[in-house]
């Protein structure tokens, strides 16, 4: 097969729609469920590239979750302790796979944004992943390949309508790209360079100590960002991206919104939180968004004297500022990277308050120093890799 037909392009104002190969070769992927769409297919073939390359270069199964062509969450197939099980609403007697560990992570890493996502494996879906995925809301997945049991579990999905996608793993895709904005074409060569620790050997910092974990968060944060919409921001612990600042005009937008969101997975942590009081029949989506409410600036709007009823057993009381200050201020070990360079030190001072010890970017910036020295202040080791990793 050399196109699929689809219902619309990405509004469903833009008729006729379809994906083909221009030169009448086979589809490297196949259709084995449900009609995925134009936007869908473009998330399926984005996240797809990022959990190869995942693969490839780090060595472990790779999960992401994918909204509007940028991931939500990306993560290596680390197990699950107690508290990260109770966050992903997985049952702690429940035996996971590696590679349902590593979709796990991703779902969990936004699980408001990741509401609808699409999914890619860099794996054979198994029976466990399967399992975890069919009681999460979302619109499709691809990957490699299917255990005929899993494939099953996924078919059952939306009343036998949820997309199932398999991709050749063997596809090497032209050199040369194009598409067509106005009428007019673009061609650029494809953006096949290979991320590894190689691209943090030129540290620039006074801190010249980089682990071997914070090397794989660094690579996993590059990778991310290859596969991001611009500008873009990469926050990740332990082997798991855990907030991402995608398509912001200032770079230091995209630092905020990424570390807003990296506070929230930290904060998710709390006992506090982890214990909060829902009743049975409050399903998942609204516990994850009444969590964000209640750690936002306005936790009445879930916990107030009118409203709390409607989700917990009894009324919650509000984090204080303090509670959530004194929690945020121990955390350590994060890793950012970011697809451009920073141009002001203010990126270093916000990225500081999430707890990043070390940091990838390309440099280039006529005010490095101002960002080296404010890396220096704190004891931050950053590496330059020299390279950009803008995605339109």
């Amino acid at each position: 097969m050399n196109e699929i037909q689809l219902k619309y392009g990405c509004n469903p104002n833009q008729k006729p729609a379809r994906i083909f190969m221009a030169d009448g070769s086979n589809l490297p992927v196949e259709v084995l469920n449900g009609k995925p769409g134009y936007i869908n297919f473009l998330d399926a073939l984005n996240s797809w590239q990022l959990v190869k390359e995942l693969k490839e270069n780090l060595g472990m199964p790779a999960a992401a979750s994918f909204k509007h062509v940028s991931p939500a969450g990306a993560a290596l197939g680390f197990p699950l302790d107690r508290v990260l099980r109770k966050m992903c609403h997985i049952d702690p007697k429940m035996k996971l796979s590696p590679l349902a560990c590593a979709y796990a992570r991703a779902r969990g890493a936004d699980r408001m944004s990741s509401f609808g996502d699409w999914i890619a494996l860099s794996d054979v879906c198994d029976v466990q992943t399967a399992t975890i995925i069919k009681n999460e809301v979302t619109d499709g997945i691809i990957a490699p390949g299917y255990n005929p049991e899993a494939l099953e579990i996924l078919k059952s999905k939306k009343g036998g309508n949820y997309n199932v996608v398999q991709i050749n793993p063997n596809y090497v895709p032209v050199s040369l790209e194009h598409k067509q904005v106005y009428g007019i074409t673009f061609e650029q060569g494809r953006n096949d360079l290979k991320i590894d620790s190689r691209m943090l050997e030129n540290i620039v910092t006074e801190n010249k100590t980089l682990t071997d974990a914070q090397k794989r968060d660094l690579v996993l944060a590059l990778i991310t960002l290859k596969y991001t919409q611009s500008n873009s921001v990469c926050y990740v612990q332990h082997g798991q991206v855990i907030g991402v600042g995608a398509g912001q005009q200032s770079r230091i937008h995209c630092t905020r919104l990424a570390g807003q969101k990296a506070d929230l997975w930290q904060l998710r942590h709390m006992p506090k939180v982890l214990n909060l009081p829902f009743r049975d029949d409050v399903a998942k989506p609204n516990r994850d968004n009444a969590i964000d409410v209640y750690l936002g600036d306005t936790p009445e709007d879930v916990i107030g004297d009118n409203v709390w009823a409607e989700t917990f057993t009894k009324q919650p009381k509000p984090l204080t500022k303090t509670q959530k200050q004194k929690w945020l201020s121990k955390v350590t070990g994060v890793c950012l990277g970011s697809d451009a360079f920073f141009p002001f030190g203010d990126n270093i001072e916000r990225a500081r308050r999430s707890g990043v010890n070390a940091i990838v970017q390309p440099g280039g910036s006529i005010r490095d120093q101002q960002v080296i020295d404010t890396c220096n202040k704190y004891g931050i080791v950053m590496a330059f890799c020299g390279l950009r990793l803008f995605h339109h």
